[in-house]
């Protein structure tokens, strides 16, 4: 049985991004689409009571959205409308359902009912999903590939970190894709301790680069030969450095949480959080690594 992946779907240009890069996730990959548009559920008015005609308005403007994918995307993928009482319950309840192997979903800045889906839900979202959350950034699929042929991992040697690595090796080798390990040396400010004099910083500093240029290698070396890993090591700000990365690089990036809560949980730390905001490429968010894994 084929992976599937659940694509949040609203109707807004944003959401359209979120479309084009599942469909070319799914080319590469082989996984299916399911383009979900989640509405509001009913709540009743009082003892079994429900407001009748809202229901039946928000149903039908669902439908109307999800005729408008299909007019678009037509047999390439399948259609589910989903009653929740949030964007981001409802696609996460969708996601593990069907067994998805990812959520994808774009950030927007509309408002109303297209904004119930996709705009503050997406931080929602990551903060509950158990399946890798792909955040795609608005007019991507104007300069969008085929088919998915680099990803780029943000690796730090940590267990979320390795847990990022492991999740976009697996994928790659699905693609197949090559493989490009970033590490960020952090600027002075982040780096720097009170403790040790200005003038050993430079020593420092080379210290901290060969310990992260070490880490990244010896992690390149436990990547599968054919996927053609290499490593990079940035300087400067971490979020600006990951978020300065384009298609021109690799063709997506992932990343770990890297924050506090239930394993197997997406949860945002202090790069991915910002990142998601800000980078030019789709960052795909991996749940926290479960206790003992490697």
């Amino acid at each position: 049985m084929a992976n599937r992946v659940v694509i949040g779907y609203d109707g807004s240009q944003a959401s359209e991004d979120a479309v084009a890069f599942g469909l070319t996730w799914c080319r590469s990959t082989g996984d299916v689409p399911i383009i979900a548009t989640v509405y509001p559920e009913e709540h009743p008015l009082g003892v079994g009571r429900v407001d009748v005609e809202w229901a039946t308005y928000v149903r039908e403007q669902a439908e109307i959205i999800q005729d408008n994918a299909r007019a678009t995307v037509g047999d390439a993928a399948l259609y589910r409308n989903v009653a929740s009482t949030s964007a981001a319950h409802g696609l996460a309840d969708l996601a593990e359902d069907v067994e998805a192997v990812m959520l994808i979903v774009a950030t927007t800045q509309d408002t109303g009912l297209s904004r119930a889906l996709l705009g503050s839900s997406t931080e929602r979202l990551l903060h509950g999903a158990t399946a890798p959350v792909t955040v795609v950034p608005p007019g991507w699929r104007q300069s969008a590939p085929d088919r998915i042929s680099s990803i780029g991992v943000a690796y730090v040697d940590t267990r979320d970190g390795r847990e990022a690595l492991r999740v976009a090796v697996r994928v790659a080798l699905r693609i197949p894709a090559r493989l490009t390990l970033y590490s960020i040396l952090g600027q002075s400010s982040e780096r720097y301790s009170y403790l040790v004099g200005r003038t050993d910083e430079q020593a420092f500093v080379n210290k901290a680069r060969d310990s992260y240029g070490k880490a990244l290698e010896f992690a390149a070396a436990g990547v599968p030969p054919e996927l053609e890993p290499r490593t990079v090591l940035l300087e400067g700000a971490v979020v600006e450095s990951l978020a300065a990365l384009g298609p021109d690089d690799v063709d997506m990036l992932v990343c770990g949480s890297r924050g506090y809560g239930p394993f197997r949980r997406v949860l945002l730390g202090g790069v991915s959080s910002p990142l998601i905001r800000r980078a030019q490429l789709p960052v795909t968010v991996v749940p926290r690594a479960a206790t003992g894994s490697a």
